[in-house]
Parts: structure tokens; C-alpha cells; sequence
């Protein structure tokens, strides 16, 4: 080990402790393997790329939700003194690269060409890559992944890739692994895969309040006022421009909209939609909230994206009705699937248990 490529891994792992103590809690030994693994990068990415014949290894970090995969890489991203890196979140990258396959819909989409240009617009010169929260579920998405993944990993920029799921556990729906176990090889082969699955969730472990999304809430029907609500009144209903369409709102104010499930999770919505919202206003209320176990598959998927869209963006999200896991038996598939949502759910101000109405 050369004396930069040395010093530069010394400053990192120096880095995370002073990290770690402004956050007032010492590493977690799941922790460790990772911050060993990245402040090795680290040292590597000091060398000019120039002098390499091939980037550093990539490196998939995968564990629980709440362990946390996304403090590392944040962490990781803020000690490197390089200019070239980009940390992008999933939903919000792959709706720019729906965008710009879309503009370049006159390229060759069977070779690739359209995802090779939109990613070149995305990226630019980057040479370090952090892709927060990668997962797969979508079958109509399947393919345009696959190619996305394997452009990313063919180019002289190394990737850092968090995910709630191991390799193997993408795409969990038997109907359509099939289609991405290519990518799964892809990144069993050319990825370093570590865990991160200690024991504690430092998501339910954080103070209440903590960030924007916190400052919603799950509520009861009739406890509006408890959150400084008022019903919308019926002429308060009109459209809402979000992505490309427009959508049924309950109620448009300047500091938040109002929706109701049906129309919002039910409805022919998508991820770009939800990012569109939460771009626009401050806050999003949720009316009519059932049990998931009453919602249709689709509509059990958009829900979890909308809390992943707040959460991820810090936006308040306040719900109104049913508790959303009332009836999910732990250790359950479904349970598992929503693992991610319960630990965000977590974080909004709950009823009180005994109260009655």
C-alpha cells in the first residue's frame, strides 16, 4: 500500500469515528466489515484513474432496514475528496432515466443505445457512484434495470450499491425472477456483497421530530384537529397536475395536498408521480387508509413507494384511517415485504393504544 493510498484509507476510517461520535453511538459491529471494506476504497480511489486498468471493485451493501447501509455510504461519500461522485436515490434516478430513455426514444432500444445516452446525461464524468435503496419489483421495469446495471458496470466509474435485499432476493415475486436472475449473476460476480444486518434499527431508535418526515402522523378518522386539519370541504376537490396527468385531489392548499387512497394507491399511479407531490408541497394527507391486507397487490406497492418517496425526500406524510399493518402476521411473506414500510411508519406520531372511540 502506497503512503496516499494509506493515508487516504487512515482519514477514512477516521472519518466514520468522528461521524459516529457527532451521532453520539459507536459503531455497530455489522458496521465494521463495511467501514473497513469502504475506507479500503477509499484509499484505492487515490489513485488517478488514469493509472488504473480497471476501476475498484463495486460493492453491494445490503441488511434489514434501519441498520444503517445509507449512513455508511453517506458518510463514505462525505470523507472523499474527490469532486467526481454522485449519490443518487433509486425512485429519483430511475425516473431521470425514464425521462431521458423517453428523449432518446429514437436510438436503438434493443442494443441499449437509449439507456447508454440517458445514463451519460446522468452521470457525466463520475467516478464514484452511490445507488441508495436499489430493489426490483416491478416486472415491466425488469429489463430496462437489467440493461441499466449492466451499463453502469461496464464503465470506468466503481458503484456503490445499498439495498434492503441480497442479491438473490430481487425481483421476490416467482412469476418473474426468472427474468432478472442474469442481473443477479452480474452482481454476484462483479459486486463485493456484504452484509449489514446487526441487530439494532436505528430508524425506531431515533428521537421523534428528528427530520421533516417524523412530522407527520397516523391518525384515526375524526382526529383531524389533533394535527391542525380540517376536512376539505367538497369544494375544495380538483385536479392536480403530478408527472404527466393529472390526479383527483380532496383538497389543494399552499402548505399541503389531500388525497384519498383509492385514488392515489389504487389508481394508475406511479413512482414519478409521487416525487412530482412531494417536489410541489410541503405535505401530503392520505384519506382512507385501510388495513394492507384489504388492498389490492398494486395497491400494497404504491403505498410503500409514497412512504418511501417522503421519507427518502424528509416530507411530511399523515395518514388517516386503519392502521396499514393491522392484521400482517410477523415472519409472514407479505410482512416481510413491507418490513422497510412498518420501520418508516414507525417513525410517524401514533394514536394513543388506549384510546377509544
Amino acid at each position: 500500500m502506497t503512503d496516499r493510498v494509506h493515508q487516504q484509507y487512515e482519514a477514512m476510517r477516521d472519518h466514520f469515528r468522528r461521524a459516529a461520535d457527532r451521532r453520539g453511538f459507536t459503531l455497530d459491529p455489522a458496521q465494521e466489515a463495511p467501514v473497513e471494506r469502504l475506507s479500503r476504497l477509499a484509499g484505492e480511489l487515490a489513485h488517478p484513474a488514469w493509472r488504473l486498468r480497471r476501476p475498484p471493485r463495486h460493492l453491494y451493501l445490503w441488511g434489514p432496514v434501519g441498520r444503517g447501509k445509507s449512513w455508511l455510504v453517506d458518510t463514505f461519500l462525505d470523507g472523499l475528496p474527490t469532486p467526481r461522485k454522485r449519490r443518487l436515490h433509486f425512485h429519483d434516478f430511475f425516473r431521470r432515466l425514464h425521462e431521458g430513455v423517453a428523449h432518446h426514444s429514437g436510438a436503438r432500444a434493443s442494443d441499449g443505445a437509449a439507456v447508454d445516452r440517458a445514463v451519460d446525461e446522468l452521470l457525466g464524468d463520475c467516478r464514484i457512484l452511490v445507488f441508495d435503496e436499489f430493489h426490483a419489483h416491478d416486472a415491466g421495469d425488469a429489463m430496462l434495470v437489467a440493461r441499466l446495471f449492466r451499463t453502469l458496470l461496464e464503465r470506468r466509474i466503481t458503484l456503490v450499491s445499498t439495498s434492503n435485499y441480497p442479491p438473490a432476493g430481487l425481483m421476490p415475486d416467482p412469476l418473474y425472477h426468472h427474468l432478472f436472475e442474469p442481473t443477479i449473476r452480474l452482481i454476484e460476480e462483479r459486486m463485493d456483497v456484504l452484509d449489514v444486518c446487526g441487530t439494532t434499527d436505528f430508524r425506531r431508535s431515533r428521537p421523534a421530530g428528528a427530520h421533516g418526515f417524523a412530522l407527520g402522523a397516523r391518525l384515526r378518522p375524526g382526529d383531524e384537529a389533533s394535527a391542525g386539519l380540517t376536512r376539505p370541504r367538497p369544494e375544495e376537490a380538483g385536479p392536480v397536475t403530478a408527472h404527466h396527468r393529472e390526479l383527483p385531489a380532496l383538497a389543494v392548499h399552499d402548505d399541503l395536498v389531500w388525497f384519498g387512497f383509492e385514488e392515489l394507491c389504487e389508481g394508475r399511479t406511479a413512482v414519478q408521480d409521487y416525487l412530482a407531490l412531494a417536489e410541489r408541497f410541503p405535505a401530503l394527507v392520505l384519506d382512507g387508509v385501510p388495513p394492507l391486507v384489504e388492498a389490492s397487490p398494486d395497491g400494497r406497492r404504491r403505498f410503500a413507494n409514497l412512504v418511501d418517496v417522503h421519507c427518502d425526500r424528509d416530507v411530511p406524510l399523515i395518514l388517516i384511517g386503519a392502521d396499514p399493518l393491522a392484521g400482517l402476521a410477523d415472519g409472514s411473506t407479505l410482512m416481510r415485504d413491507l418490513d422497510r414500510t412498518a420501520s418508516r411508519l414507525a417513525l410517524l406520531r401514533q394514536p394513543a393504544p388506549d384510546a377509544v372511540r
